[in-house]
């Protein structure tokens, strides 16, 4: 990977993890460990509904991942990835819950 590859992604990982911090603490406790742990492998169509999802307003994000409300189709897949990554009791030891 050249050098400026290596900026880019360097940079546009930082914008994740900045948009990825919200109004709501419930969302960040959600969406931050996903980004670390699980973003990265991701095929690249989950990656962009990702990065579309997170562009959205914080309570139609969390009633969809409280299943308050069910998600647009275009977010349906990407949701349910990161339901189950926080129903994961193994997937970070640092967990407040």
């Amino acid at each position: 990977m050249s050098e400026a590859t290596t900026s880019n992604a360097a940079a546009l990982r930082k914008r994740l993890y900045w948009h990825s911090r919200r109004g709501m603490w419930e969302l960040d406790l959600l969406l931050i460990p996903f980004l670390e742990h699980c973003y990265d492998q991701l095929e690249a169509e989950d990656q962009a509904a990702y990065r579309a999802m997170i562009k959205g307003e914080d309570q139609d994000m969390f009633a969809w991942l409280m299943q308050r409300e069910v998600p647009p189709p275009e977010f349906a897949h990407i949701v349910s990835l990161i339901q189950q990554h926080a129903a994961n009791a193994d997937n970070d030891p640092r967990r407040p819950v």
